[in-house]
Formats: C-alpha cells, structure tokens, sequence
C-alpha cells in the first residue's frame, strides 16, 4: 500500500472534532491502494461489519439518545472508511437534534454509502434491548491448546499452511483467540478472535496455528488481514469452500468484523467475543 495515500488522515495524528454534523470528516481509502502487490485468489462474498458502541445524539426537546451503530460495508465497495475519521464523524452527530432515530439512520446510509461508492447497511440497536446481548467465543474447534515451538521472528509464513497426512475431505470449523497484526500507520496492536469454516482436504492444524502466529507483527488493516488469510489458505490448500471471520477488539468505541468467503453462508453470526 502507499503510504502518501494515508498522508492527509487523521489517522496517527492530532485532529480536533467538529461541535456540529460534518460528514466530510469522513476520510475514505481506496481498497485498490490496500490490495496492491496482494496477488492472492480473492474471495466473491464478502463485508466489513463495523459495532460503534458511542453512537448518539439529541431529541427534538434536547435529550440525549444513546445508541449502538451497525454498519455493513460491501467488501466490494471501492473504499472503506479510515476508523479514526468514522470516530470522528460519528462524534460529530453529538450535539445535533432530531425528531427521529430514522432520519439519524438515513443520514448515516446517506453518508457512509457516499464515503464507500456502494450502498451501506445501517442499524440503530437500543442499548437496552428487551433481550440479553451476551458475549460468547465464536464458534468452532479451537486449536490453540496445541503444544508447538515457533520459530523466532514475526515475519507471515505462508508455507506453514499444509495439509495433514493424510488429507481426508473434511468440513471444519475452526477458531484461534492468537491472532494479532499492527496497524500499518500507527504501530498500535490489533487483536482478534478468528474462525475459518472449510470444506475440502483437511488442513494440519499445527501449520495453520503456527501461519496465525507468524501474523503477529504484519502491518495491515483488519480487512485486509481477513483478505490475506482467505488468499494464503485458498491458494495453499485449495478448499472446495472457505470462509474467514475476524471479529476484532474494540477501539475508541468501534470494532471491525470482516468476512470473506468462496460461497453466501446462511448466517454469519453477530455474537460478541468476551474482548469486545
């Protein structure tokens, strides 16, 4: 990715917020910087679910609503949305007043589908929903408990994805809590619980735990890690279906959530991890 295509964010820097609504806070990023050099198979279905956990703004009469925000970004849409000036933009609804939480709602899909070139799905969830929002590990096989010697250095090793032998046509679904990978302009720690549901030529689960550690210091956005992992596996072991679920930590109150698979799955899943 270059680097100068990151130089006017706000992203790593001192930016004042805006005491009123201003969408051109919003500073997008074009998915075709992110992927250059990524010559990997690329996944057809795909998106980036974004939780803004400090969503709010006031009522006709002046009263604060609070609010969660969910916002479902077409892993095709030309660009996504630098998360520092999502931050910002949200921050920037704090102060205005509006008779509806539906006009709040197509506000944010009038804007943030602007800022990406595709249509954006948005929610407004109460934060005192009438059930329980519990937390729960994603679901699947954990194969962190393997008792491994990794090699020194944190460099991604894509050889490490091979098949056991020998390769039975299983379908798995497997999760790691290992996965770490830096931000590419900051530095700062990105943590995330990973599943990777297949069908196809069982993958050895040493291989790929070990592929998992050796992202640790990668610098890349949370998408394009998912983006990375989906190409390295389908190019290296060839699943006849993949799909790749990252589900993120929280930071300044948002967490990113992208999947890309080879198929539509029924369901994704919209559970939080115990770390969100």
């Amino acid at each position: 990715m270059n680097p100068d295509s990151l130089s006017a964010s706000p992203l790593g820097r001192s930016t004042p917020g805006s005491a009123h609504y201003d969408p051109a806070l919003l500073f997008p990023i074009a998915r075709a910087d992110t992927r250059a050099g990524l010559d990997l198979p690329q996944a057809t279905h795909g998106a980036d679910i974004w939780n803004a956990y400090e969503l709010s703004w006031l009522n006709a009469k002046g009263k604060p609503v609070v609010a969660i925000g969910r916002f479902t970004v077409p892993m095709d849409s030309p660009s996504l949305i630098e998360s520092k000036s999502l931050k910002l933009y949200l921050n920037s609804y704090n102060e205005e007043r509006f008779e509806y939480a539906d006009i709040v709602r197509q506000r944010l899909h009038t804007d943030l589908s602007r800022a990406c070139g595709k249509p954006v799905h948005v929610e407004i969830l109460s934060v005192r929903p009438a059930f329980e929002l519990s937390c729960a590990p994603l679901r699947g096989t954990c194969i962190d408990d393997q008792d491994l010697d990794f090699e020194a250095g944190r460099t991604p090793r894509p050889d490490s994805l091979v098949l056991s032998e020998p390769a039975p046509f299983v379908r798995e679904v497997l999760v790691s809590e290992l996965l770490k990978s830096n931000c590419p302009v900051t530095g700062q720690p990105d943590w995330a619980s990973l599943q990777i549901r297949y069908a196809g030529p069982r993958i050895d689960h040493a291989g790929l735990l070990r592929y998992i550690v050796s992202l640790r210091q990668h610098q890349e956005f949370h998408e394009l890690c998912v983006e990375k992992i989906y190409g390295e596996i389908m190019r290296r072991c060839a699943p006849e279906e993949l799909l790749v679920y990252a589900r993120y930590t929280r930071r300044g109150g948002l967490d990113i959530n992208p999947w890309r698979a080879s198929h539509q799955p029924t369901d994704i899943g919209q559970t939080r991890t115990l770390r969100q």
